[in-house]
């Protein structure tokens, strides 16, 4: 369904142009779960928003393709991207206080995305919009329809934006750290939402969090992400069971245990370098515990398993603990 080819993102600043993403090349089949993980500046997000086209387009800069379902977003003219946006991929932005509009009720912010897209009265819009917010679980949606954003709380707003982006029956979503800020009850139901709804509807899903427990809860396929590059790309299994990627297995390390009594948590040191200075070689090296005076030079993404890659030359030789080590 979606195919992004040798992405690369940059932006214009005053010292220059800035490259925030590198040859970005992965897939998303009908109905797949993709989860985008890293630490926050790793071009997460900004990846998620290329692919509706989201950027600034005085600023940003798109080199490569964008393929979906076979037409390449990167290079459609604004108008024809308009009738793409909400209809064929959606997006749920990661703060629902920013992207709802105080003055206007919940049911009329989502039945105008349906109303964007289908020639139908207002009557049957209201309907439609009534549905969807009893599809996403919130009760009385009859009357919650009438009521503002800031009469619901944290996670009924997040349900509302889910609402908003289904409404259209898309065929991919994107969820940008869809349950950041949410309390743990919350987030176990909005994952649970989504992930019912990927199956029942059959939409494929790219979910991007730094929540590590969320994606083997929801998806099925896990890309990993450092500094602006795809570090591995593997089945989500595959991944906690045996990382081959040193930044993979230290993110899987750095999650709490209930079992560990007392120690240290184990953490990564140092931290993701700024877009303006990456280091040349292995963007990871000076943080990596497994580093030689090769990984100096370029890394490529290499298989090394069946649908499992990685971007490492050691890859095949590291025996790196996973999330059950």
């Amino acid at each position: 369904m979606l195919e992004v080819r040798d992405l690369s993102i940059s932006f214009a600043t005053g010292a220059g142009r800035v490259a925030v993403t590198r040859g970005l090349n992965f897939k998303i089949a009908a109905g797949e779960r993709l989860g985008v993980v890293g630490e926050s500046g790793c071009g997460k997000t900004v990846t998620g928003l290329s692919v509706l086209c989201l950027l600034p387009a005085g600023q940003a800069r798109i080199d490569g393709q964008i393929l979906f379902e076979g037409q390449d977003l990167a290079r459609l003219p604004e108008h024809q991207m308009r009738a793409v946006r909400g209809r064929d991929i959606a997006m749920i932005f990661q703060e629902p206080m920013t992207a709802l509009d105080p003055v206007f009720s919940v049911g009329e912010q989502i039945a105008e995305a349906y109303r964007c897209h289908f020639p139908v009265s207002r009557t049957e819009a209201r309907e439609r919009a009534i549905a969807a917010l009893a599809g996403v679980g919130i009760p009385l949606p009859a009357r919650r329809h009438d009521e503002y954003p800031h009469q619901f709380s944290g996670g009924m707003r997040q349900r509302v934006m889910i609402a908003m982006a289904l409404i259209c029956e898309p065929k991919l979503l994107i969820a940008d750290e869809p349950t950041t800020a949410l309390d743990v009850t919350v987030q176990a139901q909005i994952t649970e939402l989504l992930r019912d709804l990927s199956d029942r509807a059959g939409t494929a899903l790219m979910f991007i969090t730094h929540d590590l427990g969320v994606v083997a809860e929801v998806c099925n396929r896990m890309l990993t992400m450092y500094a602006g590059e795809i570090v591995e790309d593997a089945p989500v299994d595959e991944v906690l069971m045996r990382p081959r990627h040193p930044y993979s297995s230290g993110l899987l390390r750095s999650l709490p245990r209930l079992a560990q009594h007392r120690g240290l948590l184990p953490s990564i040191r140092g931290r993701v370098p700024s877009p303006s200075e990456m280091p040349a070689g292995c963007r990871f090296r000076a943080r990596c515990d497994h580093a030689l005076p090769a990984c100096a030079a370029e890394q490529a993404l290499h298989t090394v398993a069946p649908a499992h890659s990685a971007r490492c030359g050691r890859a095949a030789e590291l025996n790196l603990p996973g999330a059950v080590a």
